[in-house]
């Protein structure tokens, strides 16, 4: 039997209802916001530096740029009452001169509160090496990809396409030297020995860097500083580290250094997540794509190049 309801009544249910979903819309979302904060604290507390006396540990991955983020993040470490020792990953084919600079000054801080050991992966060269020698005691595996101890200074040119295309460039500068080099231009011997002179010096600086952190001179520094890469056992017999094995090699020559460290456990230090680019996806093949603008200037490259 079917019952009638009068409009008053069903139109009064059908208010219920209708407020019913809003309410329940409403209350879905303040509990997914809810929930959205929760778990971003949660990652904000797991990515900060943890608490309690331990031994840091920190992952220095890809190609080396500057980084302000990674920087404040060691001056924490060095700063921190309960982080007594770091001990350093480090899978990196190199970077760029001021970028490995920056972080191998921000090392030397940490050194000089705390013990520091670079623990190398499978490849550790150029800048990636810079970062390596900032600690006090380096290991590598026996085949991991070291040295590249150089610097290396490249641009596209496209004259030869321009002159094919019949395409030329028209370019007021007040000095031969001005804005050379250019993609645009030859070189001229005046602008090649410039940037020879930039290369040289600063070559010159990772070399007595490495002579310095080292304790290399004469042809033993010349004989690893031309450029070759070394596997870790060849780096071990020149010279360029201390010994091989992996972070439990590591633990056992900090507390073989200070007892304080004993039965320390080893924590994660996190660095920042940086942007998800093209080129940031592409990792250690970054250094290997063609720029079509100026570079930003001479780059401690890597074995893959």
């Amino acid at each position: 039997m079917t019952t009638k309801v009068d409009p008053v009544t069903r139109d009064f249910y059908e208010e219920r209802r209708r407020k019913w979903r809003r309410s329940a819309f409403w209350r879905g979302f303040l509990i997914a916001a809810v929930l959205a904060l929760i778990i971003g604290a949660a990652m904000t507390l797991r990515g900060g530096p943890p608490g309690g006396p331990h031994i840091a540990r920190l992952h220095i991955k890809g190609v080396i740029f500057s980084d302000r983020k990674r920087t404040e993040l060691l001056e924490k470490l060095a700063e921190s009452n309960d982080a007594a020792a770091l001990i350093l990953h480090i899978d990196s084919p190199g970077g760029t001169v001021v970028g490995s600079e920056e972080l191998y000054v921000a090392l030397r801080k940490i050194a000089a509160e705390k013990p520091v050991v670079s623990v190398m992966g499978g490849v550790a060269a150029s800048g990636g090496y810079i970062a390596a020698i900032g600690g006090d005691h380096i290991i590598a595996r026996g085949n991991t990809i070291t040295g590249s101890i150089g610097v290396i200074f490249e641009y596209l040119t496209f004259t030869g396409l321009m002159e094919t295309l019949g395409v030329g460039v028209e370019t007021i500068r007040s000095s031969e030297l001005k804005a050379a080099p250019s993609q645009f231009r030859d070189l001229s011997p005046e602008a090649r020995a410039a940037e020879r002179a930039i290369v040289d010096e600063t070559f010159g600086w990772f070399r007595d860097l490495v002579g310095e952190r080292r304790d290399l001179s004469g042809p033993g520094l010349t004989a690893v500083t031309d450029g070759r890469t070394f596997t870790g056992r060849m780096a071990l017999d020149a010279g360029l580290v201390d010994g091989l094995g992996d972070e439990a090699t590591a633990v056992a020559w900090l507390e073989s250094s200070d007892d304080s460290l004993k039965d320390l456990k080893v924590k994660e230090w996190t660095l920042p997540k940086k942007e998800n680019s093209f080129l940031g996806r592409l990792g250690l093949f970054a250094p290997q794509i063609p720029q079509l603008n100026m570079p930003e200037g001479p780059r401690l490259m890597s074995i893959l190049k």
